[in-house]
């Protein structure tokens, strides 16, 4: 059972909900204490020292009590290193806590994950663009790992026939990693499958992940798009769906 008084935990929000005129309700991704949901009395008011750091994207140490569903915040204090993303970056991180919301039950751990989703973090507000969609593909294969939505990448899911290196493979919702059809959008041959998942087992996963995704960012993007469409039940994403139209304009 997760402790119920932690102090100076690792945090980031993934999401604020207005609560009443002065306080807010927060969803919080904590690394010891996994997601979990917290009110921050008078956050909105003028004079709260809660108001200019409970803002997503921003590593921040939180304390926190209470028996409840949801707890109530005690302190926070923003730890710094890094500004605010911006632009597609923003968009891009929102997106990850879309994800997080939407997978990752409460009070369930995910010590890895947390790193990874910091790691991504520090990617977005930096000014290295070229490692955003390699760093946005190896969050999204290690949350599927940690949940228990990935299959193995060294085997046909069906039949766990090794994977051949020369042979073009894709990952679909309903029958996990097979060989490729002439329907499929996307594949990958079998060695890149297979380096994939050397990264997920390495002991730095996030890192080794990230270099294995560099090569074949956009044609895993498709197969996990539809992947993570298929478990979160729905056919686009709201920070998704924002993207497009902000595109669009």
């Amino acid at each position: 059972m997760a402790t119920r008084r932690p102090h100076e935990e690792p945090a980031y929000v993934l999401h604020r909900y207005d609560w009443s005129e002065s306080s807010l309700i927060l969803d919080v991704f904590t690394r010891h204490q996994g997601r979990v949901a917290l009110v921050a009395k008078g956050a909105k008011k003028p004079t709260s020292n809660f108001r200019p750091i409970l803002l997503p994207l921003q590593p921040l140490r939180v304390s926190f009590g209470g028996e409840s569903e949801i707890r109530n915040l005690k302190g926070a204090e923003w730890v710094g290193g890094h500004v605010m993303p911006t632009g597609d970056a923003l968009l891009s991180g929102l997106y990850l806590n879309e994800l997080l919301m939407r997978l990752l039950a409460r009070d369930d751990p995910h010590q890895v994950l947390f790193d990874a989703y910091a790691a991504v973090v520090q990617v977005l507000a930096s000014e290295h663009g070229e490692a955003l969609e390699p760093a946005l593909r190896a969050f999204e294969l290690l949350l599927l790992r940690e949940i228990g939505l990935l299959p193995l990448l060294d085997a046909q899911t069906l039949t766990m026939a090794p994977l051949i290196g020369a042979e073009r493979y894709s990952l679909v919702p309903e029958g996990g990693l097979r060989q490729s059809h002439a329907d499929d959008r996307a594949s990958l041959s079998g060695a890149q499958w297979q380096s994939l998942q050397r990264g997920l087992q390495d002991g730095a996963p996030f890192l080794a992940t990230l270099r294995a995704c560099a090569e074949v960012a956009n044609g895993l993007k498709p197969q996990l798009r539809a992947l993570l469409h298929y478990h979160c039940g729905v056919a686009t994403l709201h920070t998704r769906r924002m993207m497009i139209d902000l595109q669009s304009l």
